[in-house]
């Protein structure tokens, strides 16, 4: 991160004010909550002194702006948080965004990859190689990157499409390199090899990605490396490969390759969804939402709610996968809630809603914070079949506009044995039922955690199941977790959640936990506090019978009391 003044150009020091700076910077004039500020500053737990630090940092920002001629209100504070004000000219994200977005509506492939070339010319070196926050490393500076190498997709499809396959192949050889197993790259580095005459070294490009995938990850390439061998193989000739329009800036396909929130890249067309990898169970969930969603009266409203990490993404997905052939208009998934949790702006995801289109639409609105954030997108969507994710029940969503509401329950023994079976194979789990059983039971039979396990067995394959399930067991909440992947953490999963609570219901959740072993939990609480927790997905109500909490939310919330106590413990006094 550097700030520019004339022909001057200062790189910033790491340090809190530039961490500060460059959570920021990664969500332009939009309100940053002070939780997330505080975590991108100080990563793991703040210190009690943290919010009155953070106002020193701002300060110590609002005067290095005024040395180099940047007004001081650029940083504006307000309730909740703070917000950066940026635009083309101040920011080169925002203007790469920008660059981005009118690309998509070039009037044509040439007009298109000038933009898009120009837009990569702004990234000058590693995203945030100055900024030491460990938060902001490991979740932004991924999709960052995902940004970038979506667009350098494009134009690389772009310059296939117009017959530049010698001319490109300087992009592709370092991009697949540097990513294998993005194949997209190495599908046009193939590609871009067999229609210049070289029929052998891309044969070599496809078989080193192939065994790569096999002896990393277990799995073979996807249909279109596949496609493109046989093609080969047989000497075929390739029609020439045509751009492909981008209209809506918006994500096609459901999944973790969707568009990030803010992102203004030019979108490809619908394409098929695919399924989730190893999905069971919900079978009678799946069919009364495709019958909901497929119907040619009345309203076609599906909401998922449950609490988090009970599969309601996953759920939402195989189900757009297995009605696709309904839509032939398209599947367009949007995501609502950042990497940190933090909701996306109305205003921002009304701009990546996908236009009116021929065809009848499937829209897939993962992650909503609230009917607040729902239904201002309804209107755009009055067309479509609406599939929306939550863990709130959205009442007033269907009470306004009708349609259906599934509250997710933790899998039942059989469904977990099954995603087990799955994703670690059928005959390393059929080899220790009951260990696999309990195993599940450790994970509470939660989606999230039972896929973090399964994760953990995958890469030892020398390691039992049921010593993997003993030692989860000694510290399920701590354990749960996937290093490389926040989205795959059972802690920071269900941290987000309880941290956006307001600190009476937080405070509430954590007595329930305490309280889950000896009876009801609710004895004694008021009754308005466990309807807003149910609300949040985080207990349930049961009729017939008592508010009761999940298992695996029991277990982390006598975690995060036992964890903060040490914490506090051991501060300084």
């Amino acid at each position: 991160m550097s700030i520019a003044h004339g022909p001057e150009t200062v790189v910033l020091k790491p340090s809190k004010p530039t961490s500060l700076l460059a959570a920021l910077l990664l969500h332009p004039n939009t309100v940053v909550s002070t939780t997330y500020l505080l975590r991108a500053v100080w990563d793991e737990e703040p210190p009690a002194t943290a919010r009155a630090a953070l106002q020193t940092c701002v300060l110590r920002l609002r005067r290095l702006f005024a040395k180099y001629g940047i007004s001081a209100t650029t940083i504006e504070a307000v309730p909740g948080g703070y917000r950066m004000h940026c635009d083309t000219e101040t920011l080169d994200l925002v203007q790469f965004r920008a660059l981005a977005a009118r690309a998509g509506s070039a009037g044509g492939p040439g007009e298109e990859l000038y933009r898009l070339r120009e837009a990569l010319t702004l990234w000058q070196g590693q995203p945030l190689a100055n900024v030491a926050s460990r938060m902001l490393q490991d979740d932004a500076v991924p999709a960052l990157e995902q940004e970038r190498l979506r667009v350098l997709e494009r134009v690389c499809d772009l310059e296939l499409a117009a017959g530049n396959c010698h001319q490109v192949l300087v992009d592709l050889y370092e991009s697949a390199r540097r990513h294998p197993v993005r194949e997209r790259f190495t599908e046009q580095l193939v590609e871009a090899l067999y229609r210049t005459g070289r029929q052998a070294e891309a044969l070599a490009e496809y078989r080193t990605v192939r065994d790569r995938l096999r002896d990393e990850l277990g799995i073979d390439p996807g249909p279109g490396l596949r496609r493109l061998e046989l093609a080969i193989l047989r000497a075929e000739e390739l029609a020439p490969a045509p751009p492909e329009s981008a209209h809506a800036a918006v994500a096609v396909a459901a999944g973790p390759a969707a568009l990030p929130a803010g992102a203004s890249v030019p979108a490809r067309p619908p394409r098929a969804v695919p399924p989730v990898p190893a999905f069971a169970g919900r079978d009678a969930d799946r069919r009364a939402m495709a019958a909901r969603l497929t119907a040619g009266d009345g309203p076609r409203l599906v909401v998922v709610s449950g609490a988090p990490g009970i599969g309601k993404s996953a759920l939402a997905r195989q189900t757009a996968h297995e009605v696709q052939e309904a839509f032939p208009g398209g599947v367009f998934t949007l995501q609502l809630a950042r990497p940190d949790g933090t909701p996306v702006a109305v205003e921002e995801a009304a701009r990546l809603m996908p236009e009116p289109a021929p065809g009848r639409r499937l829209i897939v609105l993962d992650g909503a914070a609230g009917a607040w954030q729902v239904l201002p997108l309804l209107p755009v969507a009055e067309d479509a079949a609406v599939l929306v994710t939550s863990r709130r029940q959205l009442a007033a969503v269907v009470a306004t506009h009708g349609g259906a509401v599934h509250r997710l329950d933790v899998l039942r023994s059989a469904e977990a044995y099954a995603l087990l079976a799955g994703l670690v194979g059928a005959e390393r789990i059929a080899a220790e039922p009951a260990a696999t059983r309990e195993l599940a039971r450790v994970c509470g039979h939660f989606p999230l955690a039972l896929r973090i396990a399964a994760g953990r067995l995958l890469t030892r394959p020398g390691l039992s199941v049921a010593d993997c399930a003993a030692w989860l067991a000694e510290d399920p909440p701590a354990r749960l977790a996937l290093a490389e992947d926040a989205g795959l953490s059972v802690p920071e999963v269900l941290g987000q959640a309880l941290d956006a609570l307001t600190p009476a219901l937080r405070e509430a959740f954590l007595r329930l936990g305490e309280r889950a072993e000896a009876g009801d939990p609710a004895a004694g609480e008021n009754e308005s506090v466990l309807e807003q927790l149910v609300e949040a997905g985080l207990l349930e109500d049961g009729p017939p019978g008592p508010y009761r909490l999940h298992d695996l939310l029991r277990i982390y919330a006598r975690w995060r009391v036992r964890t903060h106590e040490a914490a506090a413990t051991a501060a300084p006094r």
